[in-house]
């Protein structure tokens, strides 16, 4: 019996993905866990419940802040999940460890650059670069899955 546990933790590749994944997925959590902190900052709560335990219904409002914290963990799920999926097919293609670390590094750093550059915020285009530079490699992954499949069609 094969056991696919241990082929693919032994794949250097997936290791790699699943390593990036990993972080970005924990980057998503600490920019949730900001938007919560900032919320309760500066007392802008979304449901009238929470704002009702943390004051009155006058915290029942919207925070430019909050709103800019929410959007860029919004920004996040619409990336990222579509990387880990990319991600994890393209590392069952067998592209050469290299290639594949650079796909995950460049969109890491990208995804993080675009989060400083939210959060901060940095002058524009920053923002837009680091979000066009990401999706460079998961471009890239999509076409590789594509070849790769049309091969055995």
């Amino acid at each position: 019996k094969i056991d696919y546990r241990k082929i693919m933790i032994r794949s250097e590749v997936f290791s790699c993905f699943v390593f990036y994944a990993v972080l970005l997925v924990f980057k998503m959590y600490v920019i949730a866990v900001l938007t919560g902190q900032v919320r309760l900052r500066k007392k802008a709560f979304a449901n009238p419940e929470d704002a009702l335990r943390h004051g009155g219904l006058q915290y029942y409002r919207e925070d430019p802040y909050v709103e800019r914290c929410r959007r860029a963990h919004h920004n996040d799920l619409e990336n990222i999940l579509p990387f880990l999926f990319l991600g994890a097919i393209y590392s069952l293609t067998g592209p050469s460890l290299s290639l594949a670390r650079l796909h995950f590094l460049v969109f890491f750093i990208c995804r993080v650059l675009h989060s400083i550059a939210y959060l901060l915020p940095l002058q524009a285009p920053a923002r837009s670069v680091a979000y066009t530079i990401a999706q460079i490699p998961c471009v890239s992954m999509a076409v590789q899955i594509l070849i790769s499949v049309m091969a055995y069609a």
